[in-house]
């Protein structure tokens, strides 16, 4: 799914009003009804009292669409105006008019003056949020913040239209007691990047889409910088299986990893490189981790260094298909020379993680001997080191499309929402969960991906579809786990359905869904 930017939305909605030979006065009329219908159908016409909100924008012209049709079908509705500016839009006054022809209770009037403390909100109301939505582009004003602040105490359910008011769409937040932090928002034709950055998520506990009608042309035409990516987008990533092929199709891994008291690491990304689908595995390890491994994985092969407890010299005479590095590899000295040393003669292609991106870090020279589109997976401490301290997720962001752009290579950006980052194209998954924050989930991680390159997927590819897998093996894992209790193991051990489920339709999903509870009973 696309996310469109302010800048992209905007021009959608004028080509939409161009081509469909309405009016902009329409199109909000078709955005508000849709919010209309979204809370009928789960409200069914509940007197629960309803507090709209509205801005003297575009935002507040869809709360009063909104509250026109609530209250023309008997809601319990009060419509307020934050009346901070003279700046009326247009659609704004046209919506105003219409709702004082349906009721003879007219919108409050908040002059952003005077006190607001007669306006009475329970626990048990819902508060509509249609004050700013995107067009923000200043801090809302002290009176505007303790509005929202007497939303919060509350504790009043409150559904924001397109995205929380005080939250911008392109920039960091100054103040988290100006922002609305929402029980659920409405966006409008897609989600927005907020949604999905580390300091930004939290003023939205859940977001859906409503499809408004923009233009279907613009929409499918229109390139966008940021990707969401759900089973939709990976089903075409996906490369079936010929009925004569055989191993030697499917690529050749190595794990080039571990020391001593390390070595489940390299056994963790040796097996998810073998269950995502690679045809040879060879781990490279220390020669503490040989009896391990070979008892531990019998498919896979192992090669030793010349050190008993660390990574040393690098020698092989091997071909892999692609090489990940860097798990349980430990920073000694004569590790970082001998991978030094790798680098500088190495051609294949790498996946690398932990300690191989921290002696990257400490030695910013060995970028430039990484091979194109190599695969760099940080979780954020790690990044910090690649790419320097950021001031906010927007900094963060631009600080990684630049490294990627400058040294040509695939970031991914580790998190609840991994981002991947191929120079200034992201690229935000969607699955995944927090029982997933566990010890050797990244090593599993790096042997997905690993195992994808092997069978030619491209670097880019293989990261998009290796993060969405890794992540919906964990979401499959936790219906027999639970967070707590989820470990690496056991994400590679569900990464056949999760391979599986790529495939199932919603209505057997929903099958297997209701039957499960009675297998595990038996």
């Amino acid at each position: 799914m696309k996310l469109f930017s302010k800048e992209q939305i905007y021009e959608g909605d004028k080509l939409t009003a161009e081509r469909q030979n309405i009016t902009s006065t329409d199109l909000m009329e078709r955005a508000g009804t849709q919010i209309f219908n979204w809370m009928h159908a789960r409200m069914q016409g509940a007197q629960v009292p309803i507090h709209v909100f509205c801005g003297i924008g575009n935002n507040g012209g869809d709360g009063l669409v909104l509250a026109r049709h609530l209250i023309t079908h008997g809601y319990n509705v009060a419509t307020y105006i934050v009346n901070c500016s003279d700046k009326r839009s247009k659609d704004f006054l046209v919506n105003y008019d219409r709702i004082k022809n349906v009721t003879k209770t007219w919108p409050t009037m908040l002059s952003c003056k005077e006190e607001f403390a007669d306006i009475q909100i329970g626990a048990d109301d819902i508060i509509v949020d249609a004050i700013f939505g995107i067009g923000l582009n200043r801090p809302p004003n002290d009176w505007v913040k303790a509005l929202f602040q007497k939303f919060k105490a509350s504790k009043a359910f409150t559904l924001s239209i397109d995205m929380p008011s005080g939250l911008y769409s392109d920039k960091a937040v100054e103040d988290d007691d100006a922002v609305v932090f929402a029980g659920y928002t409405l966006s409008f034709q897609s989600p927005k990047l907020v949604f999905f950055l580390p300091k930004t998520e939290k003023y939205t506990t859940q977001w859906e889409v409503l499809d408004i009608g923009i233009d279907r042309d613009y929409l499918m035409q229109t390139e966008t910088e940021v990707e969401l990516i759900s089973k939709h987008e990976v089903l075409p990533i996906y490369q079936p299986r010929k009925k004569f092929a055989h191993k030697g199709d499917f690529g050749h891994v190595m794990i080039l990893g571990g020391s001593y008291g390390k070595i489940g690491a390299v056994n963790l990304a040796s097996r998810a490189a073998l269950s995502a689908g690679a045809g040879l595995v060879t781990a490279y390890t220390p020669k503490c981790g040989y009896h391990s491994l070979q008892t531990a994985i019998p498919e896979v092969m192992v090669i030793t260094d010349d050190s008993e407890t660390h990574i040393s010299n690098i020698n092989f005479e091997i071909e892999p298909t692609v090489i990940g590095v860097g798990v349980g590899l430990g920073t000694s000295e004569e590790t970082v020379n001998a991978i030094e040393a790798f680098l500088k003669k190495n051609k294949t292609a790498l996946v690398i993680d932990a300690d191989g991106l921290n002696i990257i870090a400490q030695n910013k020279s060995l970028l430039k001997l990484l091979p194109k589109q190599t695969v760099l997976t940080p979780h954020l401490k790690e990044l910090e080191r690649l790419v320097g301290q950021w001031t906010d997720d927007f900094d963060m962001l631009k600080r990684v499309k630049a490294f990627s752009e400058k040294y040509n290579v695939i970031v991914l950006i580790k998190g609840a929402h991994s981002i991947t980052v191929n120079k200034n194209k992201l690229y935000i998954n969607t699955t995944g969960n927090p029982g997933m924050a566990t010890a050797g989930s990244g090593d599993v991680l790096t042997g997905v991906i690993s195992g994808l390159i092997a069978q030619n997927y491209s670097p880019l590819a293989a990261t998009i579809f290796g993060v969405y897998l890794h992540g919906k093996s964990g979401d499959i894992s936790i219906e027999d786990y639970g967070y707590q209790s989820l470990i690496a193991r056991h994400i590679i051990e569900t990464l056949g359905e999760a391979y599986i489920d790529l495939f199932k339709q919603p209505e057997q999903q929903q099958e297997d869904n209701q039957q499960e509870p009675e297998q595990k009973k038996q």
